[in-house]
């Protein structure tokens, strides 16, 4: 009976997660650059769901809800599906439609993505030779092998990641990254802007004038007579053809100029509603995170270094060990081996969902950057598997 229980609640649980998955990301996140193939919208939201859930079940297995048989069989059962997904399904499914982009792939897309497919493979395969996970107890495709495997591609993303997140959280939130930026910086800004457009808008109807006057003149003058008026025609040409071949060079040089005034404009005014949300509560807020997990980082970073270098190991992290110094000094009693793992448990959680905010914000402008109606299921499952390896 528990086990039901227990079974109902992991499904709900799973449920919503696919909801929200299918809800938000692709009604939100992709809406510009909708995702036509139900497919990939399943294969994303189911995905999600179960990324969520393993997170759920840690957080179960931590504060004990539900059964120990329980929770490891739906341990098990996620892991399963997500190696299935992650391995199989996402590389076949990205395969397909990368070749069904290519006309001349086209009539024989199900061939080439098969072997692409066998190619990610092989190199899948392969990527456990200069590692010690290979053992000859466990078969080819036993879970052993690919979560191995899984791991070191999860492991190097979660690096990639916290060094993200360590370094674009504080000079995101932090105003001590922010400089200092006036309206009359940006009016001024402006108006070389402007100035610049004026100047590309005269130069270029200068030459749109020059082309009217010269085909105007070609029809005058359609067959200059003699010798000297050949030589003439020929030397007025040459002499306009050069004029407007540096008038189209300092062309080229201000719409140049102008673009690069433009970002720095926009650049501009980014600041300035930094600036502007740095000087409300929620922006006070997130410069202390900011300070406080930028000296946390650095703590970690030295106290790593120095047991690296003096052979330590440590046994005790920097939240329990702030946690034992305060009671000792307050002399209150207080359970700090039960507190200092829910602390530090909540504490990881904080820095891995900012880290994955901070890279979730970067890889939307990047969707948006390069995303069309062609990339963009390759791209959500790209998203998709870079998640679920994680």
């Amino acid at each position: 009976m528990s086990f039901l229980i227990d079974s109902s609640i992991m499904v709900t649980s799973q449920v919503l997660f696919f909801g929200f998955g299918w809800l938000f990301f692709m009604r939100k996140l992709f809406k510009d650059y909708e995702v036509r193939q139900y497919v990939v919208q399943v294969i994303f939201s189911v995905t999600f769901a179960f990324s969520c859930t393993m997170f759920e079940l840690i957080i179960f297995e931590i504060l004990g809800v539900l059964n120990s048989s329980s929770r490891y069989f739906h341990w098990k059962l996620n892991l399963c599906v997500i190696l299935l997904i992650l391995v199989f399904m996402v590389p076949f499914y990205i395969g397909y439609f990368v070749v069904s982009n290519i006309r001349l792939l086209h009539r024989q897309k199900l061939l080439f993505a098969c072997v692409l497919w066998l190619t990610f493979m092989y190199f899948f395969w392969k990527l456990g030779d200069p590692f010690p996970i290979l053992s000859p107890k466990h078969g080819i495709l036993s879970i052993e092998q690919l979560i191995s495997r899984v791991g070191v591609i999860g492991v190097t993303l979660m690096a990639l990641l916290s060094g993200f997140g360590a370094v674009n959280c504080p000079y995101t939130y932090m105003s001590y990254f922010l400089r200092n930026v006036t309206d009359a910086d940006i009016l001024a800004l402006e108006r070389r802007l402007l100035q610049t457009m004026d100047m590309i808008i005269s130069k270029k109807k200068r030459i749109a004038v020059a082309h009217r006057t010269m085909f105007q003149r070609g029809e005058v003058h359609n067959k200059p007579t003699g010798f000297w008026g050949m030589i003439k025609s020929v030397t007025t040409s040459v002499a306009g053809s050069e004029n407007l071949s540096l008038i189209q060079q300092e062309v080229d040089a201000l719409e140049e100029l102008s673009r690069q005034l433009f970002l720095e404009t926009a650049d501009l005014h980014a600041t300035k509603e930094r600036i502007e949300y740095s000087k409300t509560f929620q922006g006070k807020y997130f410069n202390f995170l900011g300070y406080f997990f930028s000296i946390y980082c650095v703590w970690k970073i030295f106290m790593a270094t120095i047991n690296i270098v003096f052979d330590r190991v440590g046994k005790t992290d920097p939240v329990t060990r702030g946690i034992e110094i305060t009671v000792n000094y307050l002399g209150i009693q207080f359970d700090v081996k039960f507190w200092s793992q829910h602390i530090s448990f909540i504490l990881v959680g904080i820095i891995i969902v900012t880290s994955i905010r901070g890279l979730l914000i970067t890889l939307t402008k990047f969707f948006y950057a390069i995303s069309s109606s062609k990339s963009s299921n390759v791209i959500v499952l790209l998203l998709a598997q870079i998640m679920v390896s994680m």
